[in-house]
């Protein structure tokens, strides 16, 4: 059966973009509003504190990770009385590549490791509204090394650099992400996640469901039959559904449906049209393509044609 997490992970076509080194000492505060852009941390000595707009500051310390899949906004600053609002601290480039940010002398009280990734895929603000806001893994440590990993290989300019960053980026998310999701098993408490792909993923019931979508998408799912993977009743479904990933059953499957035929589209998928409406579980292509366009906002044919000439 395949593994929702990863097919999303990888329909996202993650691209490592950067990563840096960066040193805080004294009070230091830096703010940043990137719309979009994916964002990561690891600390790898002392502590910070991380705040995205409008929630509660986070205080981090050593051996945290933090992703932000579409950072709309947020401020890092010391555990040291903050500097002014107003006033962000400019990081001063040190030896060997390093960053320092506050006091530039002596050592520094906290070290992090930081970068931005990119998301490849045209359907990826759909696939990143299926993930947490901010995903908070504490005290794993196989985090910290792929993260060394991405930064190592990004610095470097060997032969099939970008095939390794691309395949070290899917594995870093993977990883994050699935943290999260067995935290919040662990612990039963459905409120430790907020509405997605990973808070369903994190109930055994549901993600029976969700397996069984992926699996199978071609499938004409009902919601009593998905209920019924779910060892639930169908009204319980719908809610518990509805509540843990944020959208209906039907509503998340035809979301799922589209992206991956869009996907296949670019693809050029063999069979055209019609191939295509098969394998995410139309009947035939008239159906799909008035399903597409709905969704979509075009044909298949002509959004077949936009991709083709855009890559050309």
């Amino acid at each position: 059966m395949v593994d929702p997490l990863a097919e999303v992970v990888t329909l996202l076509q993650p691209q490592a973009r950067y990563s840096k080194l960066v040193g805080g000492a004294g009070s230091w505060r830096i703010r940043r509003a990137e719309s979009g852009q994916p964002f990561y941390c690891v600390v790898l000595d002392g502590g910070c504190r991380l705040t995205l707009d409008g929630q509660a500051p986070l205080q981090l310390r050593q051996g945290d990770f933090v992703l932000i899949p579409a950072a709309q906004g947020y401020t890092m600053s010391s555990l040291a009385p903050a500097i002014p609002q107003a006033t962000d601290s400019v990081p001063v480039e040190l030896p060997q590549g390093q960053f320092r940010l506050g006091n530039p002398d002596g050592p520094p009280e906290v070290l992090l490791l930081v970068g931005h990734c990119a998301f490849g895929s045209p359907d990826a603000a759909l696939l990143v509204s299926l993930l947490p806001q901010l995903v908070h893994v504490r005290g794993e440590h196989r985090l910290a090394t792929l993260v060394q990993l991405v930064m190592d290989e990004s610095r470097a300019r060997r032969p099939g650099r970008e095939v390794i960053l691309a395949h070290l980026m899917e594995v870093l998310l993977i990883e994050a992400l699935r943290s999260t999701a067995e935290k919040n098993a662990d612990n039963g408490r459905e409120n430790l996640a907020a509405p997605g792909l990973l808070r369903g993923l994190g109930d055994d019931r549901l993600a029976a469901a969700l397996r069984c979508m992926h699996d199978n998408m071609a499938r004409a799912w009902t919601v009593a039959e998905l209920a019924q993977q779910s060892a639930l009743s169908r009204s319980a479904f719908f809610e518990r559904f509805s509540r843990a990933v944020g959208v209906a059953p039907m509503e998340y499957l035809l979301a799922w449906r589209m992206a991956c035929a869009k996907d296949l589209l670019r693809r050029k998928e063999d069979g055209g049209i019609a191939a295509v409406a098969g394998r995410v579980g139309y009947s035939s292509a008239s159906a799909f393509s008035v399903a597409f366009a709905r969704h979509v906002g075009m044909p298949p044919a002509r959004y077949a044609r936009g991709q083709m000439e855009a890559s050309s």
